[in-house]
């Protein structure tokens, strides 16, 4: 029988196969991770484990929900008849994983007609769950998640991470220099989904990065939302300036309460585009 699209019952699907695909990628971390290949750039790697991570999770999503549609980081996308598409990363926080540090997680969202209502974030290395459906809010191992109060500006924790191009990685770091002596600090932890489920929980007061993908937030942007974040793809400066062309490619999150505040010290620093020009 195959499970119901309310949001609920996606979310109980999306936490049960990130489970199953996070205990195979936890049993692989013990022995030895090699590359397999590499995407857009030396540094941007692939294991085995993310594809065979990725294989399970599609495997498991179909065996409950044959008709569904699945995106996924490392295979084909999966084009399906129902309202429903599944949005997957298999190991986010691959660069993590291969050094053996303990924040990599797989990353699972369903969105309904283009929205994201459910999702599941579990830290592979140290089986932290993070879950969330629309409406119903989000949880760290079951106990509901509430975001941090926002701190005035020069009080914030910031996380951000960087791109895999060498030019896009440059533009970030000047935007970034920028901003650190503006804030409490900055971090930069290495998984997109992570980060978004401690903003979530209050580990910090906000986070931004241009260009992660959509399998990297999907999840974690709704357990954001759903324990009282903002979350928004806003116009990022490095589109226009090495794209050529304007895009909303800027991953933000923050507490709903100090959103403008945020949002401002982005434009302040550069990370945000003037989408009049």
């Amino acid at each position: 029988m195959s499970v119901a699209a309310t949001p609920e019952a996606l979310r109980d699907l999306a936490l049960d196969v990130a489970r199953q695909a996070a205990a195979l990628v936890r049993e692989r971390s013990r022995g030895e991770v090699l590359v397999a290949d590499t995407k857009s750039s030396t540094v941007d790697v692939v294991t085995d484990t993310d594809r065979d991570s990725e294989e399970l999770v599609r495997r498991l999503l179909l065996a409950a929900r044959p008709d569904d549609s699945v995106l996924g980081e490392e295979g084909d996308d999966l084009v399906g008849t129902s309202d429903v598409r599944w949005v997957v990363d298999p190991v986010d926080g691959t660069v993590n994983f291969l050094y053996g540090l303990p924040e990599y997680a797989v990353s699972i969202a369903a969105e309904v007609a283009g929205e994201v209502v459910a999702g599941a974030v579990v830290n592979a290395a140290t089986g932290v769950e993070y879950a969330a459906a629309r409406g119903l809010g989000a949880t760290r191992d079951g106990v509901p998640l509430r975001v941090r109060p926002a701190p005035p500006v020069a009080e914030r924790l910031v996380l951000t991470g960087f791109g895999y191009r060498t030019d896009v990685r440059a533009g970030q770091a000047e935007r970034v220099a920028r901003m650190l002596p503006r804030v409490r600090d900055i971090r930069r932890m290495g998984s997109c989904a992570l980060d978004l489920c401690h903003v979530a929980e209050g580990s910090a007061d906000g986070y931004v990065e241009e260009g992660p993908n959509p399998w990297d937030h999907a999840a974690g942007s709704l357990v954001a939302t759903e324990a009282g974040a903002r979350f928004e793809l806003l116009p990022g400066t490095l589109a226009t300036e090495l794209l050529g062309h304007p895009g909303r490619t800027l991953v933000t999150a923050a507490p709903a309460d100090g959103w403008d505040d945020f949002v401002s010290l982005l434009t302040e620093c550069g990370f945000v585009a003037d989408e009049r020009e």
